[in-house]
């Protein structure tokens, strides 16, 4: 059996303006590396939590949920304030998207950049075999039979975290009109994982006097790494720009 090298949080120091990272379900902090590299060259510093029970054997995704994974988000942020950051931009990709909508309405954020985040709910029985396909995966890689992934692949029943997802979603979604610092939304067009119709409805609903919504053409859902990846960088890049940091 091969060791998978785990992903560790990360945080690339390039001066005062600071950045929050945030991966997505089933996701790690690799998702949002060359982002905050691009970043780091340009002069600001960022952070990337990694969600506990990601990035390590898929079973411990079971034991994990939207409520850890919160704190995980809420200790980058104090993380970065206790470097001495007192602005703070965030940028998400999935469900990371989904936390920094709720970074904006919880904590003092200077702007949002939600990359592909779902704001329909998806069914359990979807959410399930996106998880059971992350394991076999992962399993695979680690050069497990056949036999034994399908084995293993009992640990995953029941997830009582998809209901919890399901939930945060729905708040989060309810919340989207409290948001008022500026934001990005940006949009994969091949996006095959949510409806993209949550761009709309971001960038719609979302009080921000600053908002712009862009749309992707060649990418799908893991667009920090897709082929327009570089496109993507300068424009957050371009955002975090426009915003009104103290220095």
């Amino acid at each position: 059996m091969i060791k998978v090298s785990q992903p560790k949080p990360f945080t690339f120091e390039g001066g005062k303006r600071a950045v929050l990272l945030l991966h997505g379900f089933t996701g790690n902090s690799a998702d949002v590396r060359m982002l905050g590299r691009y970043l780091q060259k340009r002069g600001y510093t960022s952070h990337a939590p990694q969600y506990k029970g990601h990035g390590v054997p898929p079973e411990e995704l079971v034991h994990t949920g939207p409520e850890d994974w919160w704190k995980d988000v809420e200790a980058g942020y104090n993380h970065l304030k206790e470097m001495g950051h007192d602005e703070i931009a965030v940028a998400g990709l999935s469900l990371g998207g989904v936390f920094s909508l709720k970074l904006g309405y919880t904590l003092p954020v200077k702007g949002i950049v939600p990359m592909c985040a779902p704001m329909y709910i998806k069914s359990e029985e979807t959410m399930y075999q996106g998880v059971l396909d992350y394991a076999r995966k992962y399993k695979r890689y680690e050069k497990k039979s056949d036999e034994q992934i399908e084995e293993e692949m009992k640990e995953f029943e029941p997830m009582n975290t998809l209901k919890e997802l399901q939930k945060l979603n729905q708040e989060v979604r309810e919340n989207v009109d409290m948001i008022y610092s500026p934001v990005f939304v940006v949009q994969a067009r091949h996006d095959n994982m949510i409806n993209t119709d949550s761009a709309n409805i971001i960038y719609n609903e979302v009080e921000s006097d600053v908002k712009d919504l862009k749309w992707y053409e060649e990418s799908g859902h893991i667009i920090t790494l897709d082929k327009e990846k570089d496109i993507l960088h300068e424009d957050v890049y371009q955002f975090l720009e426009k915003l009104d940091w103290n220095e």
